[in-house]
């Protein structure tokens, strides 16, 4: 679900209300009417996919919780939210803005600052998760 929910995020704050950058921005410059479309229906496929995660997270997490062995520690829970966040932030950040170069976090000068930000966050993100849930481990027992 975290990766779901990241996804969100970067979608609803990056692409939309700050209006930052789109799906495939740098390979199709929103200049104009039909560039703007495009890059539109590239976000649409983008929170689409992110929908599909949150879906699938909320299925394996109904799954989970149906087991006795599962602890619901909220500990673990928050962890594996920022876990997932933080792993769609440094997978989308390599893949996306630095590999394929789609589109950036904040197109310009500064570009590179800001997509190190990004994974930055990432990276802080995954550590702060698996200290949660290491925590919520040791709550349980």
């Amino acid at each position: 679900m975290g990766v779901g929910l990241g996804g969100f995020v970067d979608g609803i704050v990056l692409h939309q209300l700050l209006q930052w950058h789109s799906m495939i921005s740098s390979w199709v410059p929103p200049t104009d009417l039909v560039a703007m479309k495009v890059n539109m229906v590239w976000d649409g496929l983008f929170h689409a996919l992110t929908w599909l995660m949150t879906v699938t997270g909320l299925g394996l997490l109904w799954r989970a919780g149906r087991r006795e062995d599962v602890p619901w520690v909220g500990h673990t829970f928050l962890g594996a939210l920022l876990l997932g966040w933080g792993l769609f932030n440094a997978i989308e950040g390599v893949i996306d803005h630095q590999v394929l170069g789609v589109h950036h976090v904040h197109p310009g000068s500064d570009e590179l600052v800001w997509d190190l930000g990004f994974l930055a966050s990432g990276v802080v993100f995954i550590a702060l998760g698996c200290l949660l849930i290491r925590a919520g481990r040791r709550r349980y027992r």
